[in-house]
């Protein structure tokens, strides 16, 4: 039971860290403050399903498709943290880029936004594909397995219920207590960043040196 108990809230600890719901309230109410409930919703629950089925993806075939194609797991924390980085940047400085086209049109934005960047990488990023392998490698029975994306559905769960109630949450912050959140989360975004790029390139830097 011990190990039960340590698995379960390893799992739990980890992914809620990496997924991170309070960081991605201010950027997703941002980007669908224009939009109705019922879209914000259907929103919310197609990114939310995109995470899931990119996790259960990469836990089952993860090490099959980086060997398959030489992608190091290192890569892909360097390649993520860049990108976290430029998020938590523009969070920072309470501003985010225009996602929408000129040109496409409201239906278009919506499927697009809710698979990416919502769905990955802001939802299910580089840190939590990792975490996830990482995890599903670790478990020794299917027992453990199942805890495993049992926490993955909740985690994703309250995810979900915060993106919906994003609006409620920040109209209680207020326009100001909105900026001062997304300025704290950017910092946040940015400091994961700088450990998972840290946590890339030291390995890389590590057998550079080893082969000198």
């Amino acid at each position: 039971m011990d190990r039960i108990f340590q698995f379960s809230l390893l799992a739990f600890t980890s992914l809620f860290t990496m997924v991170l719901p309070f960081g991605v309230i201010p950027l997703f109410n941002s980007l669908t403050e224009s939009m109705k409930p019922e879209e914000v919703r259907k929103i919310a629950f197609k990114g939310v399903t995109t995470a899931f089925v990119i996790i259960v993806v990469f836990a089952f075939a993860g090490n099959f498709i980086f060997d398959f194609f030489h992608i190091s797991v290192n890569g892909l924390k360097i390649v993520g943290g860049v990108l976290f980085f430029m998020s938590g940047y523009d969070m920072l400085n309470a501003k985010l880029k225009k996602v929408k086209e000129d040109d496409e049109n409201h239906s278009e934005f919506m499927n697009d936004f809710s698979i990416t960047p919502l769905g990955i990488p802001i939802i299910c990023g580089p840190g939590t594909i990792t975490v996830t392998i990482v995890l599903f490698n670790d478990s020794r029975n299917i027992l453990e397995k199942g805890i495993l994306f049992s926490i993955v559905i909740v985690v994703l769960f309250i995810t979900y219920a915060m993106l919906v109630s994003s609006r409620k949450i920040l109209s209680v912050l207020g326009d100001s207590g909105n900026k001062v959140l997304m300025r704290i989360m950017g910092l946040i975004v940015m400091m994961i960043a700088v450990e998972l790029m840290f946590g890339g390139l030291t390995p890389i830097i590590r057998e550079m040196l080893m082969l000198k």
